[in-house]
């Protein structure tokens, strides 16, 4: 399966796919689950660190975080450092980059105890912004499928899960950022996420690749998108999960119209659930005049869903 396939599958067919009916949504039981963060045992998914934190879903403390970011690998002190050049010295690195034998190490099945014993940082627009830990030891893999052998700077890796408090400072050698307790990770090529979106009919790749890149770098350029508020959140999921925006963009790119403003609003539908209108602005280059059109998505929980498909937005 080649790497546009890979990035198409996970677009359309990953939790809270848009064009999904049956969209799985989070079990009740979350309100009331407790999970812990613990120094490393030996049989978890989580890493190494200094004192116990507990975390639990329905507190106060936790929030969803839907984040896009890059994912990258610490050593959390001496010991794990120098039990890693063990690793490697076991290794065949003949010929090999720094970066292609770091990936071959934590790759191997046999060395998994030391994917365990690193610290796992997303960055965020090259700032550290959260620690990592999978809630299921499943969630390892992920982890080492977010390392690659030759990173580009088009690199992107999609975060789901439950932000819980700061990291004490002994668990990633001294680094204090909130813990995120993750679900999934997707990662992927940029370049080759947006040639896997659906172009429109009568849309050449010359139309169409620009124009969907402008409508990423976009929305990851808003301020302080952390992924944490549900305002970062529904962007985050819009632009990774639902096509129909790069399409619209391309219609009015084609008709002579400029993305003028991305605006998220709470929708009149707000009741027992939390329900969020996505308004996207188009202004005519000519005469100024502005077409407006929004999506709704619900929010409520940790993996967004679909409510409403893209249409036309009238101010009221």
């Amino acid at each position: 399966m080649n790497e546009q396939t890979e990035a198409m599958d996970q677009l359309t067919n990953a939790p809270g796919e848009a064009n999904n009916v049956a969209v799985a949504q989070q079990s009740p039981e979350i309100r009331t689950m407790s999970a812990a963060i613990s120094p490393q045992t030996g049989g978890g998914g989580t890493c190494s660190c200094g004192g116990e934190v507990e975390l639990t879903a329905g507190s106060s403390m936790v929030s969803y975080v839907y984040a896009i970011g890059r994912v990258e690998a610490r050593f959390p002190n001496l010991s794990a450092e120098k039990e890693f050049a063990q690793a490697t010295g076991r290794a065949d690195t003949a010929g090999k980059t720094d970066q292609q034998i770091f990936h071959a190490v934590l790759s191997k099945r046999e060395n998994r105890y030391l994917v365990r014993q690193l610290c796992w940082v997303l960055t965020i627009q090259g700032l550290e912004t959260y620690l990592l830990q999978p809630r299921d030891p499943a969630g390892i893999d992920l982890l080492v499928e977010a390392i690659r052998p030759a990173p580009t700077p088009n690199d992107i890796d999609v975060v789901i899960g439950l932000r819980g408090p700061i990291a004490p400072p002994q668990m990633c050698n001294g680094l204090m950022v909130p813990i995120v307790l993750f679900d999934q990770i997707y990662s992927f090529n940029r370049d080759a996420l947006i040639k896997a979106i659906p172009k429109p009919e009568k849309t050449t790749e010359e139309q169409f690749g620009p124009a969907a890149e402008e409508l990423f770098n976009r929305i990851m350029q808003m301020t302080d998108n952390a992924g944490a508020t549900d305002e970062h959140r529904v962007l985050n999921y819009l632009v990774m999960r639902y096509p129909a925006i790069y399409a619209k963009t391309v219609e009015e790119f084609s008709k002579d119209f400029s993305l003028t403003g991305v605006e998220v609003r709470s929708s009149p539908l707000s009741s027992t659930r939390n329900i969020v209108d996505v308004i996207f602005a188009y202004t005519n280059r000519n005469t100024d005049f502005t077409e407006k059109f929004f999506v709704r998505v619900d929010v409520t929980e940790e993996f967004p869903f679909l409510v409403a498909k893209m249409s036309p937005y009238y101010d009221r």
